[in-house]
C-alpha cells in the first residue's frame, strides 16, 4: 500500500487526534491531542511544520516540529523541537515514522533550521541521525534525570553549528509544562 507525505491541514485535526489516540492509547493519548492542537495555535511555537502520512485517504503518520530558542542570549540559532510523532499501531515498523522524520529535516533545513531536538527514545531517534544534546552543551528545558539524559537528542542541520552554540533550549509556551519532560 502506498503511503503518501504531505503537509498536514486544518481539516486533518481530527483525524490527527484520532490517530494520536490510537497510538499513545488512553493514559497518554489526550495529553498528546491536547499538545497538538495547543502548539498548532500557540504563536510562540511558530514557524510549526506539521505532516502527515496518509494510506488510502486514511492518516497513519504525524510528525510535528515546533520552533524553539537557546538561552541564554548568544548567537541567534534557528531551531525547532520534534514533538510528537505518531504512527498508528496497524502501521508501525513500515518505516513510516522515519519517513515523516526524514521528510521533516530536510523540509527544516531548507528552511534554514540549524538545529533539531527531541526529546525520545534512544534507540529510535539515532537512526535519523540524533545523538545525545547534553553531551554537546544543550540542556532541556526541564532536568532530565541523569539515566535518561541520552533520550535528549540533538541533530544538526547546518555544519558547524554544535561547537559554537550550547545552552538551554527555550520552547514554545504549549510546551512548557514540565509533565512534557519526562521520559
Amino acid at each position: 500500500m502506498p503511503i503518501e507525505l504531505r503537509q498536514a491541514a486544518a481539516a486533518d485535526f481530527q483525524a490527527i487526534a484520532d490517530l494520536a489516540l490510537a497510538a499513545f492509547g488512553a493514559a497518554e493519548g489526550p495529553q498528546i491531542v491536547r499538545l497538538i492542537g495547543d502548539l498548532s495555535a500557540d504563536p510562540t511555537a511558530r514557524p510549526v511544520l506539521s505532516l502527515v502520512a496518509a494510506a488510502s485517504g486514511r492518516i497513519v503518520g504525524h510528525v510535528l516540529f515546533s520552533k524553539v530558542g537557546i538561552g541564554p542570549p548568544g548567537p541567534d540559532v534557528a531551531a525547532a523541537i520534534l514533538a510528537p510523532l505518531a504512527v498508528h499501531p496497524d502501521f508501525q515498523s513500515r518505516e513510516i515514522g522515519g519517513r515523516l522524520v526524514a521528510a521533516g529535516l530536510r523540509q527544516l533545513a531548507d528552511a534554514g533550521i540549524a538545529l533539531v531536538f527531541v526529546l525520545g527514545h534512544p534507540s529510535y531517534y539515532p537512526r535519523a541521525g540524533f545523538s545525545a544534546a547534553g553531551r554537546k552543551g544543550f540542556q532541556a528545558p526541564y532536568p532530565i534525570p541523569p539515566g535518561n539524559a541520552d533520550a535528549w537528542m540533538v541533530k544538526e542541520l547546518r555544519p558547524g553549528t554544535i561547537g559554537n552554540t550550547r545552552g538551554q533550549v527555550i520552547c514554545a509556551d504549549a510546551l512548557a509544562d514540565p509533565g512534557y519532560w519526562r521520559e
